[in-house]
């Protein structure tokens, strides 16, 4: 992937709470793609942070997916990805947390920042698209008043 020099410096001063006025945009046959980042360094990966938020955060549902929260005092915000085996084998549960990684790339500036977030995905997130279950995030987000004002 490559940025412009003049995006990338945009990118180290914008502000978390809305996204820059220049993303670097690529033409691919007449379509104008937008190139959101997800950081490595925020992803949860140890047990032992999805289960801090499990038991001291407080969750949200829908038919999708389950959002779990835990309010953070730094303004940095660690997301998680799960899906457990109910939903089926390995390749299932990758699909699963492959929709709900790229629904919260696309849809992670509308969000606050203070927080730890877990998304797990339920068993309708199987055969879901991933137009529909953005709109069960933005839903879900709303209903957990995750959205930025």
């Amino acid at each position: 992937m490559f940025y412009r020099k003049d995006v990338l410096e945009e990118e180290k001063n914008y502000q978390h709470n809305r996204p820059p006025t220049k993303w670097p945009i690529f033409s691919m046959q007449g379509w104008k793609h937008i190139m959101y980042k997800l950081s490595k360094q925020h992803i949860l990966k140890k047990n032992k942070n999805f289960q801090a938020i499990y038991r001291a955060g407080k969750s949200y549902s829908n038919k999708m997916m389950v959002i779990y929260v835990l309010p953070q005092k730094n303004s940095q915000r660690h997301i998680g990805f799960a899906a457990g085996k109910r939903l089926g084998n390995a390749v299932v549960r990758n699909r699963v947390k492959r929709i709900l990684r790229e629904v919260y790339r696309l849809n992670k500036h509308l969000l606050i920042q203070n927080v730890d977030l877990v998304f797990m995905g339920r068993q309708a997130m199987v055969k879901a698209n991933s137009i529909v279950a953005s709109k069960a995030f933005i839903d879900l987000c709303g209903k957990a008043r995750l959205l930025a004002k």
